[in-house]
């Protein structure tokens, strides 16, 4: 007889693993560790208070309500053997923000076992690296063009020996952090000059970007294990160079970490930020630090019922709003038997948070709307798109449509998009009917929104098909005639990118929207599968 014991033991290892991982990833443990995590942040934030707090999206953004700004540098474009530098992210506003004020912090975060995430040891780190190097090859062409006109003028000037210094002492090395190997340097190294020039040819204007930045970017790493001496904090402009600090926000600890205060026992999650859909329930990092101290004192076994309430609070209001408003649904979870006995009567924990700036607004701040030049479009959220009085037309790209007070009825289309994901054809199908409704009311010199439910990825796609469409190189309405008289290439919808991405900074189309796009604009305007795309990351 066959013995099925093994598959048995197997079976019930098997199933004690995942209980207890279920156990440890719950959702006061993630709250309660993104707290803990936060006031590491806000202590480093505190040594050098003239810098301005970046999250680095998504996973960044939990760790501190006092963020200036945000970024997007993806993990994937550093991995082993995978490095890449994308001019659909190129970041511009950071490296802006940093020349500005003298520097810059980004937080993110990363799993237990690394304490770093590869967005920060080696994504940013190539993305300073590069830009550095472009800034100092405009140098040099300035330096070139004053030379040609001091030869024809037999005259000098002194600012030109000023900017040969800057561009001698510009440094253009590759800095990365100890842990990466000088093999893995070597080949990252391998690929810089053509990262460089993928650069100059997007149309990035790096003029700007050498006018604000007085010293060369270099990235800078501090984690919980970093041992930081009060006394001997440096200050910031006394550096040599534009700081780009790297903060991680969790502890890097191998084991998990069973802690407990008076009240309460909990597992600390390192990097519970990441993939919040996983395990947040619909609580948005504002809706979080709005109500932190009552999630934090609830305990665990309350924790799922106050975000259930919070979350749906939030809908209700939303919804009263005329704003998008999905239902959350959460599936329920087994019940299982505490392992921690906890005293009848409550007592708060003694936690600060009197550094946490409260909003009095139930809901998420909205985001800003995003002109793009003198182009007359502008790209956004469909949550503040009912309350715009500034555009005469809207184009909204969101599932649900939105209430309008708009006088004129052809000046509203909605045309429910899909993300790649979902449906790969579903943006390429109505960007026919999208490029003609904006054709129809530009023309006529009507100022047009184009909007969806985070303004980051389709909204912006389709700006970028108006774009290319319907207007020249220069951002002129010309009503398709420079794009009737032109090949579109993949450089070319990089260009058109990087522009859009110079006012809408947090711009994060997906590669797949990108494809569709380029179907579009290369003849797949029938709704037809599109042709193979190159790689637009």
């Amino acid at each position: 007889m066959e013995d099925c014991t093994p598959t048995t033991t197997n079976l019930s290892i098997y199933r004690a693993a995942r209980s207890i991982k279920k156990r440890d990833n719950t959702l006061y443990n993630a709250l309660r560790s993104i707290y803990e995590d936060s006031i590491f942040v806000g202590e480093i934030a505190q040594l050098w208070p003239d810098l301005p707090l970046l999250a680095n999206l998504r996973c960044g953004s939990w760790y501190s309500s006092k963020f200036h700004s945000t970024c997007y540098f993806k993990s994937t474009d550093g991995h082993t053997n995978n490095w890449s530098f994308s001019t659909s992210r190129l970041n511009l506003h950071v490296a802006h923000l940093a020349g500005q004020k003298g520097g810059c912090i980004i937080v993110d975060s990363t799993r237990r076992g690394k304490r770093f995430p590869d967005s920060m040891s080696k994504t940013i780190p190539i993305w300073t690296c590069v830009l550095n190097r472009c800034i100092r090859n405009h140098l040099n062409s300035m330096l070139d063009t004053a030379a040609q006109t001091n030869r024809e003028s037999n005259a000098s000037h002194q600012d030109d020996e000023s900017i040969r210094g800057v561009a001698l002492d510009w440094d253009c090395s590759l800095h990365l952090p100890l842990w990466v190997s000088e093999t893995e340097k070597a080949s990252i190294e391998d690929r810089l000059e053509e990262w460089t020039k993928q650069l100059n040819a997007s149309g990035a204007d790096i003029a700007s970007l050498a006018f604000c930045l007085k010293k060369p970017l270099r990235p800078l790493w501090i984690s919980q294990k970093s041992v930081i001496w009060l006394n001997e904090v440096p200050d910031h402009d006394s550096w040599d160079f534009t700081p780009i600090i790297l903060l991680t926000a969790s502890s890097s600890s191998g084991v998990i970490q069973h802690r407990s205060t008076s009240e309460f026992s909990w597992n600390y999650i390192a990097g519970a930020g990441d993939d919040e859909e996983s395990w947040a329930r619909g609580l948005s990092p504002n809706l979080f630090w709005n109500h932190a101290y009552d999630l934090i004192n609830s305990g665990p076994d309350l924790c799922n019922q106050k975000v259930a309430d919070i979350v749906e609070k939030d809908r209700v209001y939303r919804a009263h709003r005329g704003q998008n408003a999905p239902q959350v649904t959460v599936k329920a979870p087994k019940l299982l038997e505490s392992s921690v006995h906890f005293s009848n009567r409550e007592v708060p924990l003694p936690l600060d948070i009197s550094h946490i700036e409260i909003d009095i607004k139930s809901s998420d701040e909205d985001c800003a709307i995003s002109w793009l030049g003198s182009t007359n479009l502008a790209v956004g959220t469909s949550q503040p798109a009912a309350n715009v009085s500034n555009v005469d037309c809207i184009l909204n790209c969101d599932r649900e449509s939105i209430s309008l007070s708009l006088s004129d009825a052809e000046a509203y289309l909605h045309l429910p998009i899909v993300t790649s994901k979902l449906d790969r054809f579903s943006l390429l199908s109505n960007l026919p009917s999208a490029v003609n409704f904006a054709k129809l009311n530009l023309s006529q010199g009507k100022t047009l929104l184009v909007c969806c439910h985070d303004g980051e990825d389709i909204s912006v796609c389709v700006c970028l098909a108006i774009l290319t469409s319907l207007f020249n190189d220069g951002g002129t309405f010309d009503n398709g005639k420079s794009f009737n008289e032109t090949c579109i290439t993949k450089w070319e919808m990089r260009r058109r990118l990087v522009y859009i991405c110079k006012f809408a900074t947090n711009a994060r189309p997906s590669r797949g929207n990108l494809k569709q796009v380029f179907g579009f604009l290369s003849g797949g305007r029938g709704g037809s599968e599109p042709q193979t795309a190159p790689d637009m990351q």
